[in-house]
């Protein structure tokens, strides 16, 4: 009588010490756990030996990029189940050593390795970053890092972001489309910039070209536009020849380090700091503070974590840092503001929109898995599983205030100390 599914979840438990809280269905067609439960389905054996080859997240990433693993179910409630006893789990090498101390949780693994059979370590699915030392940061790497990211195939990413084409949180009401809000996001950061025709503005992080050609067109400002992106600079450059703005946008494949071509009136950086680095964040806004003429504005859209009461434990999420954003960081958002001031910048306003992204993600998951065949033809199969459940996992995290998201205001205000803000400066709104 088929029974995996059965020895799987009493062998889980045993090691996790606590009840599993979806149902599982095996290769051998056997289920248990709670009715009426999302259902993690274990495809085969090999997902077993992912995990005791590598236990944790990383070892269950690997089976779901590789197919070994699926939910049958709602994906956001089966994800919301199991963060509890994984993903905030937090443990480590040392925990994990810790723990085969127990006669129990050893018992539990010898099971696990009968279960999923004598065997080498599956080889990691071919979406995995392959990479020497992590969080260099250096212009080379921060290319590699760029381009693992950004250019899957902007056919891809017409399907996941839609007409808007942008990659950052929306500004939601509270109904509309998702190019409705993207282009309030894009016009309130414009707004904040308080941008007028023949400013210069610098898009740091320019993506496809959606901040510049908005910003041109309906603020009349002349934008440069950097991304380290060869297939998104192209893609931009076809959109603003498209809408007649060459002679307003130019669109670069360029470093911020290597902008040498300032004053700027005004800078936006819309989810772009994220892959800058603790190690080379204040280089970052030293150097934008440079770029800017005194008087000028920048508005940095970032996403933070919450901090950690001993910071140095902070170590990136391995799923994250091995399939979506490698050598990604995030901070906390008052280390960002910390790091703005000590280059000398004015922090002016700081405004939280951590329940926008959510919405966003929810929206570009739907996008996704209502076009997913053709999505899987246009990447692969294991790519279109990771967008999948990074975004899923990510609006989680954004709705249960694990991570948020913040746009920060700061002004290069000169020695008069004038600002140029108005006493109220809240009109954007």
């Amino acid at each position: 009588m088929p029974d995996a599914a059965q020895r799987l979840k009493s062998l889980v438990e045993q090691l996790l010490g606590v009840p599993l809280p979806v149902r599982i269905r095996a290769w051998d067609g056997s289920q248990a756990g709670p009715p009426g439960a999302p259902t993690l389905v274990v495809r085969n054996r090999r997902a077993v030996r992912r995990l005791l080859w590598k236990p944790g997240e990383l070892g269950l990433a690997r089976a779901w990029v590789a197919g070994d693993l699926d939910i049958d179910g709602d994906l956001y409630t089966a994800l919301d189940l199991m963060s509890g006893f994984i993903w905030e789990r937090g443990e480590d090498d040392r925990t994990l050593v810790q723990a085969l101390r127990d006669p129990e949780v050893r018992a539990a693994v010898r099971g696990l390795v009968k279960l999923g059979g004598p065997a080498l370590p599956p080889a990691p699915p071919r979406e995995e970053v392959r990479r020497g030392r992590a969080h260099l940061h250096t212009k080379r790497s921060d290319r590699r890092a760029i381009s693992h990211h950004y250019d899957v195939g902007n056919d891809f990413y017409e399907i996941v972001l839609g007409p808007s084409m942008v990659y950052s949180c929306a500004y939601w009401e509270d109904a509309g489309t998702l190019e409705d809000a993207q282009r309030d996001k894009l016009e309130l950061v414009c707004r904040k910039l308080a941008l007028t025709p023949g400013q210069r503005l610098l898009d740091v992080g320019c993506g496809w070209g959606s901040m510049a050609i908005h910003a041109a067109r309906e603020h009349g400002v002349s934008v440069v536009g950097i991304t380290l992106s060869h297939e998104q600079a192209a893609y931009a450059r076809k959109r603003v020849a498209g809408e007649g703005l060459t002679d307003k946008v130019e669109i670069r494949v360029q470093d911020y380090r290597d902008v040498a071509d300032g004053p700027y009136d005004a800078i936006s950086s819309i989810g772009m700091a994220e892959h800058v680095g603790s190690a080379r964040y204040l280089e970052y806004a030293r150097t934008l503070y440079a770029l800017l003429k005194p008087g000028g504005r920048l508005l940095n859209h970032q996403i933070a974590r919450r901090p950690q009461r001993d910071e140095s434990t902070y170590s990136v999420d391995d799923f994250i840092d091995s399939y979506v954003f490698p050598d990604g960081e995030l901070a906390p958002v008052g280390a960002t503001v910390t790091q703005l001031e000590r280059a000398r910048f004015e922090v002016r306003d700081v405004e939280a929109i951590r329940e926008h992204y959510a919405l966003t993600l929810r929206r570009w998951v739907a996008n996704l898995q209502a076009d997913w065949a053709h999505a899987v033809r246009l990447t692969s199969p294991g790519r279109a599983r990771v967008w999948l459940l990074y975004m899923a996992a990510c609006a989680l995290a954004f709705e249960h205030n694990r991570i948020g998201v913040n746009q920060v205001l700061a002004v290069r205000t000169p020695t008069s100390g004038d600002s140029g803000m108005p006493l109220r400066s809240r009109n954007w709104a």
